[in-house]
């Protein structure tokens, strides 16, 4: 196969008409300039070059090949200022790799930032249910980086980007055995017909594993895929719903507690090598603007 070095090589001879100035123009010598186009010719199996006294011609052979010769350049050209343009953060197409309920709540307002700053450069999620299949995603190169739960192995660089708290969400209008407190203790919570995730989100991992430190295996009433379901269905009277505080809206029926003790989990971008500076830029704008707690549900639990 025809290497970009010999495509331009073949080029480069055929427009100055001489090996001898073809070579000075390249920077290479004679001799290796005649060997890689003996190289050409072996793998495209024929002369593609007439040796004349005092100049070269084309054989049918090279006259086929020299468009697309010429083809392969430009857009390998192309694909060099493409490249260029994406280092500057000016345009291409950053892959990133999360986990459902982040993308739902902790990413839109870092995307909404990025994309009024660099429109020309576009975001391609790929989102995952579970932590794990978003590491092993990663470690097999789908995307340029990684949004999510910290792994607790990483060989790559990891940057956190916030602690996510998590709530319990029960209807606005249930029964309240508390002096208007915004903390609760799950265990109080055992008895009830739980809003649960399906199984193979890792939500579901998280609720079974919070619920049995506090001593009880949580009873489904209703098992949702979406993260956005899950205090919806609370707040309509389901059960309670332990949910991710960022995606709570802000003009939200439900109740929103806080459980105590607190439910928290490390958010981290995270990639297999050191970062290009699109995925820098990126990730500086993550750890800026990605709405881990926001202010709304701060306000409503009090806290500072």
């Amino acid at each position: 196969m025809a290497s970009l070095r010999q495509l331009e090589y073949l080029v480069t001879v055929v427009d100055e008409g001489s090996f001898t100035r073809a070579a000075e123009l390249l920077h290479v010598t004679q001799p290796a300039l005649s060997h890689q186009m003996r190289a050409l010719e072996k793998g495209v199996g024929g002369p593609l070059l007439e040796r004349l006294p005092r100049s070269v011609r084309l054989t049918p052979m090279g006259r086929a090949m020299l468009p697309h010769a010429r083809a392969a350049l430009a857009e390998a050209e192309r694909a060099r200022c493409a490249a260029r343009q994406a280092s500057g953060l000016e345009a291409g197409e950053l892959l990133v790799a999360t986990v459902y309920s982040v993308s739902l709540g902790v990413l839109p307002p870092a995307l909404r930032v990025w994309r009024r700053r660099w429109p020309g450069v576009d975001i391609r999620l790929f989102e995952y249910r579970h932590a794990d299949e978003l590491r092993d995603a990663m470690a097999a190169g789908v995307a340029d980086v990684a949004v999510g739960p910290v792994p607790e192995k990483w060989d790559g660089p990891v940057r956190e980007v916030g602690v996510e708290e998590f709530v319990i969400v029960l209807p606005a209008d249930g029964p309240s055995e508390d002096d208007g407190s915004t903390r609760v203790r799950l265990e109080t919570l055992a008895d009830c017909a739980w809003v649960h995730y399906a199984p193979g989100n890792g939500l579901a991992e998280l609720v079974d594993r919070v619920c049995g430190a506090a001593g009880f295996r949580p009873r489904a009433a209703v098992r949702t895929e979406q993260t956005a379901a899950a205090p919806v269905l609370a707040a309509a009277g389901l059960g309670p719903a332990l949910v991710p505080a960022n995606v709570i809206p802000v003009r939200f029926e439900g109740r929103v507690l806080r459980p105590d003790p607190p439910i928290q989990r490390t958010l981290g971008a995270y990639t297999r090598s050191e970062c290009d500076p699109l995925t820098a830029g990126f990730i500086d704008v993550l750890a800026r603007e990605a709405r881990v707690m926001p202010d709304h549900v701060q306000a409503v639990l009090g806290m500072p």
